[in-house]
């Protein structure tokens, strides 16, 4: 009879495989992951069928985990700066919260390992942001650049407002705030 398998071990090895990525990039081993998960390497084979396979999984975990985050009372009814903030602020905040996930997001988000499929699947947790970004791609200064623009900018300055923020903690909020003002300004 097979074994079922354990939602805790599972999720030990997705920490595990963070913690292990953050310090050490997309290298790190599956025993090196196994072993921070405190188990078995043959065990996460039981969870995983091969590295790939995990790193697209945890993928997955983290863009539901940051779309979560923002998707929660996503202000829908509301205008565009609105919106617009909350997609900003809501990132920021869990990347800030979260800075091993966030240093794996950015490595598997340029990572050849991450399938189209799996990038595809993360789509419908998206629908609300891509919708927001999509509208700021045709305003103003946007108006004729290509599609995406408006995403590519915010995280940009999203990215820059993070290193900030690490430096200077203690200015968190003016940094979050002014930078998004400065961001808005160029958008609208």
């Amino acid at each position: 009879m097979a074994r079922l398998r354990s939602p805790e071990k599972r999720a030990a090895i997705l920490r595990a495989a963070v913690k292990e990525i953050a310090e050490g990039g997309l290298g790190a081993s599956t025993a090196k992951i196994a072993k921070a998960a405190g188990l078995a390497e043959g065990t996460l084979f039981t969870y995983f069928a091969n590295k790939e396979e995990l790193l697209n999984e945890l993928y997955l975990e983290l863009k539901s985990e940051v779309y979560s985050r923002i998707n929660a009372d996503f202000p829908q009814k509301a205008g565009p700066e609105r919106r617009a903030w909350h997609v900003w602020s809501s990132f920021l905040d869990w990347a800030i919260e979260f800075p091993a996930k966030r240093k794996v997001s950015v490595l598997l988000n340029v990572s050849d390992l991450i399938t189209s499929e799996t990038r595809a699947r993360t789509s419908e947790h998206r629908e609300l942001i891509d919708a927001t970004l999509s509208e700021l791609d045709g305003r103003g200064a946007l108006k004729g650049l290509p599609a995406g623009f408006a995403a590519a900018t915010i995280l940009a300055m999203q990215e820059a407002t993070i290193d900030f923020i690490t430096k200077h903690p203690k200015r968190r909020n003016e940094l979050t705030e002014r930078v998004f003002a400065m961001v808005w300004r160029a958008l609208r």
